[in-house]
């Protein structure tokens, strides 16, 4: 089950009319997050598996998912952003419920991503499960 925000940006992907215009919505999605503080990039929050240079801080106070991430590539900081619409802020039962690559695919992502893309959004989710405590 997918949060509004992710429902909105499904919406958003509708309209845009071809990959690329949907790519670069990725990518702007990822220049408009709020950045990640140096300090909160050290190895326990750097994510394994990810061609590029990946970093996701959790919390779980509350029973809630929380997260904020970085990358050095541009791409990989929008799907950063596009699970943050899908996960941030989610009690940590219902994160442990969504299914990331179903939802991914409604974006049409999958078929559009590298296969290292597709490792690194694998490694990025499995962390966030492992978080929410799947």
């Amino acid at each position: 089950m997918a949060q509004d925000a992710f429902e909105d940006l499904v919406e958003t992907f509708e309209f845009l009319e071809d990959w690329e215009d949907r790519y670069r919505h990725v990518i702007d999605m990822g220049k408009a997050m709020d950045p990640m503080e140096d300090a909160l990039k050290v190895p326990a929050t750097k994510v394994d598996g990810c061609a590029s240079q990946v970093w996701l801080h959790t919390n779980t106070d509350g029973g809630v998912l929380r997260f904020q991430g970085d990358s050095d590539a541009m791409i990989v900081k929008g799907l950063i952003a596009v699970l943050k619409e899908l996960y941030d802020g989610l009690p940590l039962d219902q994160a442990r419920a969504v299914d990331a690559f179903a939802e991914m695919g409604r974006l049409g992502l999958n078929e559009h991503l590298s296969s290292q893309r597709s490792n690194g959004l694998r490694a990025m989710v499995q962390r966030l499960q492992q978080v929410a405590g799947a």
